[in-house]
């Protein structure tokens, strides 16, 4: 998955914003005003930094040398994913559906019915 890829599958989600409020480096990704995925520029390889179930989020990283608990977030629940790494295109695109839902079902219902 390349960042053009990676930017184009977040973008896709109804009522996505991308943002840089933390500078230049990372691409903020949000719905509903709260980050699903923050996507650094400076790392090489690029990384994905997602929101995940807890539960899974462990056996991803068990699973994954590319998946890792999520830097400088909490760790129970992001994971910054290592693209180019051992985790196919396919599971990074399921891991964006995944985190996107997550943030989108915790939003306020006035805000989540306002969503295309």
């Amino acid at each position: 998955m390349t960042l053009d890829d990676l930017r184009t599958a977040c973008l896709g989600k109804p009522g996505a914003a991308e943002e840089m409020p933390f500078g230049p480096d990372v691409l903020v990704f949000k719905v509903g005003g709260k980050i699903f995925a923050l996507l650094s520029l400076t790392d090489l390889p690029p990384t994905v930094s997602l929101k995940c179930d807890p539960e899974r989020a462990a056996e991803l990283r068990a699973q994954y040398t590319a998946v890792a608990p999520g830097y400088h977030l909490n760790k129970r629940h992001w994971n910054t994913v290592r693209l180019g790494g051992d985790a196919p295109g396919a599971l990074v695109r399921e891991l964006i559906d995944h985190s996107y839902a997550l943030v989108r079902q915790a939003l306020p219902r006035a805000v989540r019915e306002a969503l295309p």
